[in-house]
């Protein structure tokens, strides 16, 4: 995912040019719009004991919400660059709401202070790491790629771990975890950053498009962040 997104955009882009500063200004402001998304439907649904609990003790529905996820972020990635730009936003917006619907359970799992102290723990290592990303000389691309294949591997261990049950393994992808999306933050901003330098200084519709795609990318490092960490840092309410 993190790869496709924008590797898959600038592909199709060709020689088109952008203007650096606004367009890292909208990859950030847009991701904090995702975010604030996310939040205020999480928070939302948390007041609905109804609809939570629909949607934790219904597989199929959490499911289908999980799946709905993951098919619009694939379809963002593929036909982003076929989109309009009024198009490519309400996908992007849906995804965002979508992810608030899945991440209600936290309110129900952890205390709120804890939730806001782990959000702000993220706010501030996502701060650092992106800035690292965003200032470092060095290429970061074999660091990326390295991230990448342990990201994979943290997956399968997740799958593997469903029917395990391993609180050790558990544990281990948990800290790997917080390691892996840590690292991304700053790989990511750095291919961004790159990704818009290439594009020169013109503004339109497609260097808005090139802003969206890097703020989803972003945005999921900031929400995987948040919950490896929660895991670390969230007190439970039982």
């Amino acid at each position: 995912m993190y790869n496709q997104s924008y590797d898959s955009a600038a592909y199709r882009m060709g020689t088109s040019s952008v203007s650096f500063p606004a367009v890292m200004k909208n990859v950030y402001l847009w991701m904090t719009l995702a975010l604030a998304m996310t939040g205020l439907t999480a928070a939302a649904v948390a007041t609905q004991p109804q609809i939570l609990m629909a949607i934790i003790t219904n597989r199929l529905l959490f499911w289908g919400l999980m799946l709905a996820e993951l098919g619009l972020v694939f379809y963002f990635s593929a036909r982003v660059m076929q989109m309009s730009l009024t198009t490519a936003g309400l996908v992007f917006a849906a995804y965002s709401v979508l992810n608030g619907l899945t991440l209600s359970y936290i309110f129900m799992a952890y205390t709120m202070q804890s939730i806001a102290t782990t959000f702000f723990v993220t706010a501030g290592t996502f701060g650092a790491m992106t800035f690292v990303g965003y200032t470092i000389k060095k290429d970061l691309s074999t660091f990326g790629r390295i991230l990448i294949m342990a990201l994979i591997g943290i997956i399968i261990a997740t799958v593997v771990n469903i029917f395990v049950g391993s609180s050790a393994l558990q544990f281990g992808i948990s800290v790997l975890g917080v390691l892996i999306f840590t690292g991304l933050t700053a790989y990511d901003t750095q291919k961004i950053k790159w990704m818009i330098q290439a594009y020169g200084n013109r503004q339109d519709e497609t260097a808005m498009k090139l802003a969206l795609v890097g703020s989803l990318t972003l945005y999921l490092d900031f929400i995987n962040l948040f919950l490896y960490l929660l895991r670390f840092l969230g007190n439970s309410r039982d």
